[in-house]
Parts: C-alpha cells; structure tokens; sequence
C-alpha cells in the first residue's frame, strides 16, 4: 500500500508540483521561532473564510434572491431546513468573527511593525482583502431582506450620489433602480456569492506568496534571514509544519469554543451581531427609528456622521480607510517592534485604539450633541494618529535592538 502511494505521489509531482508547494510554504517555510499568540490571527482569518464559503454555499442552496421571497426564504431556511438554523448563525456568526480576527490580525501587524520593509506589499495586500471583505459583508448585509438591510443600504448606497460628477450615475448603477429594489438584491447577491469571493481567493493567495517571499515578521522585529547556516537554514527559525501547524490547533480550539458559545447561546449578541429590525420584513414605507450598520462598519460611519457637509463627510470615510494603505510610508521609525519604540509612539497606539474603540461606540448610538463632539474629537485623533506619525515615529527610540532571537 506505502509502494502504492508513493508511486501515486510520484506521478502527481510529475504533473502537479505538490510536494514543492507543501516543502516552500509550510514543511521547509521557516518561521521565527519567538512567535507568541498573536501571531495565531493569521491562521483563523483562513479558518473562518472557509468557513464563511461552505456556509455560504449551502445558504444559497435554499435563499431565493427575489424580493418577494427573500426575506421568507431566510425564515424558511431557520424554521424548515434540517440544521439550517446552525447553518445560517455560523454564516452570521462567522461574519462578525472574520472581522474580530481580521482587527486584531491587523493591530498585530501595526504593533510589530509587520508592515515595514520588506513587508510593504504583504501589508497591502492585506489592506485591500480588508477593503474587499467590507465589500463582501455590506453585499451580504442587504440579502436578509429585513428592516435594518434595506434601509442600511439605502443610506450607505445613497452616499455614493455625493460624489461630484459621477456620484448620481455610480449610486443608480449600485442600486440598479432608483431605490433599494428586486434589482439591487439581485446584483448584490451575485457580487456577494461570485464575485467578491473570487476576488477574496486570489487576493488571500497573493498575500500568503507575499509573505512567504520576504519570511514573516516577529515580536521582537529581528530578520532571521540575517542569520543563516551553512545549508542556508535560519538560525533563528523553525519549520511552519509541524510546529506551529500543531501550534495553531490550540488557537483553533480556543477559537471554536468561544464561536460555538456565541451560536448556540447568543447568536443575535444582543443586536450587534443580528439586528432586531432585521427580523422585520423590509417595508420601503417605514423608517427604522435609528438606522446604523453593523458594528464592524460603525467606526467609519462615525466619522461620516462627524462631518455636517455629506459631500465631505464622504471624503473623510474615504480618507480614514485610504489612510491606512500609506502607514508603510508615515511610519519613519527605525525599529520595528513596539518592544523598542519609545514612550511617544506608545502612547499615540493607546490614544488611537481608545479613538477607534470611541467610534465604533459612537457610531452605534443614534446622533446626540454629545455623541457628535465625542465622534468629532476621536476623528481628529484617528487621523492625528498618522498624519503625524512622520514626526513622532522616530522619537526616543531605544538605541538597543537584540540582533538574536535568543540574545537577552
């Protein structure tokens, strides 16, 4: 049977390089050896994106995207498809979930410097499946057909018309009629089911060969491609597979027990994860009392609802997401790691993830006086964060950075 199956492997390297692409990306990849749990991001943003697409598939098996039936094609899908009601939490669930990940995958990333050379393009990469998993989630967002679904997109799709110019044609292209229609649920269905997850596939891809390409960043900020031995192994690295493939298991397991909790208990999350007016079939001639979109969303719409013109509160939502593909370029420190940043710098990390926290709050909430000055004051502080960072990053930098994973 071994004989078999080596002679069946054989003949697939004759054909397909399988072996080669499992030695250079995960048997022979060498990681630094000092990763510590943060670095276990990475890994589940991958696990809930499979788990987002074979949900999805099976969703769609059974949702019907006509206006008429959306919404009653959901219900049936809860009340009348044999463990459909697990399906469709895991899908709702694990849309929430891919943004946590996602957030803190990218805090990680800013702490550690991860995207400072060589690393700009992996960072990039990175930035734009963000852009695209926003898109993926807001297409998906309108399929339920309820209350909060339809009148979300009709304020988020709206703001497209503000646009100089091109703003009124590009918003009646997104919407496909003049309001929210059958025609809108259509495309959205096919950019959120075909589309967008193609797009998603190839752009993970190209992030994982980026990544591989320079080798990944760790919590001291050390380039263990400095250091090599005779047969050109880092000293400082160790195989992805098996260590940290079977490291990753744990993260898995941590992960699973809080997303299995959070969908058997409390899948709705008290509203931020399932909104209540989304039980509510979409009516266009009833406006929800406050219409806000989904946490993950919250922050940037904060910051458009900071700005009283609509053409420039556009401009500002735009800027916020823009802003974060130049943090290679704002970032002038010299070293990469939080670790060996000086006092200044940290405190700009603290004072920007109260101001993202503040927004996200803020954005939920419907407008006040006093959510508006608050939404206001964490937008200055937000772009503060890196419109100054070419002037504060190189500030009392520490003079000593380890050369060795292993130096103390």
């Amino acid at each position: 049977m071994s004989g078999m199956l080596k002679n069946a492997l054989c003949w697939m390297d004759d054909r397909f390089p399988v072996t080669k692409v499992w030695n250079e990306h995960l048997a022979e990849y060498y990681a630094p050896k000092n990763f510590n749990w943060m670095y276990y991001f990475g890994s589940l943003a991958m696990l809930v994106l499979v788990n987002q697409i074979i949900t999805g598939i099976f969703l769609t098996i059974h949702y019907k995207p006509d206006a008429k039936l959306a919404f009653d094609s959901v219900e049936y899908i809860m009340r009348d498809v044999e463990w459909g009601w697990l399906i469709r939490y895991m899908h709702s669930t694990g849309a929430s979930a891919f943004f946590v990940v996602v957030y803190l995958h990218m805090f990680r990333g800013l702490i550690y410097g991860s995207f400072k050379k060589p690393r700009e393009l992996v960072w990039i990469f990175g930035m734009i499946i963000y852009v695209a998993l926003m898109a993926e989630a807001f297409m998906g967002y309108l399929l339920p057909w309820g209350q909060m679904s339809y009148w979300g997109a009709q304020v988020i799709v709206s703001l497209f018309g503000a646009i100089p110019y091109v703003g009124e044609d590009l918003a009646l292209w997104l919407r496909g009629d003049y309001v929210i229609s059958d025609a809108t649920l259509n495309r959205f269905f096919a950019f959120h089911v075909i589309a967008i997850p193609l797009v998603l596939v190839i752009l993970v891809f190209m992030h994982i060969v980026a990544l591989h390409a320079v080798g990944s960043n760790n919590p001291e900020g050390i380039e263990i491609k400095k250091h090599k031995d005779d047969k050109g192994v880092p000293l400082d690295g160790i195989p992805f597979h098996p260590y940290y493939s079977v490291k990753d298991l744990v993260g898995v397991a941590v992960f699973l027990f809080f997303f299995a909790l959070i969908i058997f208990y409390m899948p709705e999350m008290g509203g931020y994860f399932l909104e209540h007016a989304n039980f509510i079939p979409a009516n266009p001639l009833k406006t929800p009392d406050h219409i806000a979109p989904v946490w993950y969303f919250t922050p940037f719409y904060a910051v458009l609802r900071a700005v009283p013109d609509k053409f420039l509160g556009v401009v500002a939502m735009g800027a916020a997401i823009v802003v974060l593909f130049l943090l290679p370029w704002l970032d002038r420190g010299v070293n990469k790691s939080i670790r060996y940043r000086g006092p200044v710098f940290k405190a700009a990390i603290v004072a920007f993830v109260i101001s993202f926290i503040g927004l996200g709050y803020f954005g939920m909430q419907p407008v006040t006086p006093v959510g508006t000055f608050f939404s206001r004051f964490f937008s200055i502080v937000y772009f503060a964060f890196f419109l100054l960072m070419p002037f504060y990053s190189n500030l009392a930098q520490d003079e000593y950075v380890p050369e060795r994973v292993d130096e103390k």
